[in-house]
């Protein structure tokens, strides 16, 4: 007879490197959007502090494990 191993517990949502990456990806992609968009002032206004988080986020979630 064969023993099953025990499935280790789902991390929480945002541990998951996978789903985390993408969000991260999506904030320096919408930094962009806004940085080059001649139509709102706010929107030019927070393009910097936009794709500075996201690239903080990538960063610190590449750190995560698999």
């Amino acid at each position: 007879m064969q023993t099953r191993t025990p499935a280790r517990p789902k991390r929480p949502f945002f541990l998951r490197r996978g789903p985390m990456e993408a969000i991260a990806t999506v904030l320096i992609g919408l930094g962009f959007l806004m940085l080059f968009q001649p139509f709102l002032l706010v929107l030019y206004t927070y393009s910097l502090v936009t794709l500075l988080a996201g690239t903080v986020m990538f960063i610190i979630v590449s750190k995560f494990a698999e």
